[in-house]
């Protein structure tokens, strides 16, 4: 399982157990996401580290000194892991 966590604004939005689309964005060298109904936004990724997955669950939501964070799992192989060891990167 692949987890990656969100930025929120604001709390109360979400929580834990939710299952939510995620939406892809498209930059000039790297690809972001959005949670549900922008609910919270992702970093941006590089190509070769995009989701995959239409949706995730939520697994945990959390306050930071510096916001409020949703963390997110989706049904996929961790970024930079290979599916296929067996196979050069």
């Amino acid at each position: 399982m692949r987890r990656e966590e969100f930025k929120m604004e604001r709390t109360g939005l979400l929580q834990v157990g939710d299952v939510l689309p995620v939406t892809e964005g498209k930059l000039p060298s790297s690809y972001y996401y959005t949670l549900g109904k922008a609910y919270a936004m992702s970093a941006n990724y590089p190509v070769g580290e995009r989701i995959q997955s239409e949706k995730g669950r939520v697994v945990e939501v959390k306050e930071t000194p510096k916001g409020y964070f949703v963390t997110v799992e989706f049904d996929e192989s961790p970024k930079g892991e290979r599916i296929c060891p067996a196979l050069p990167l």
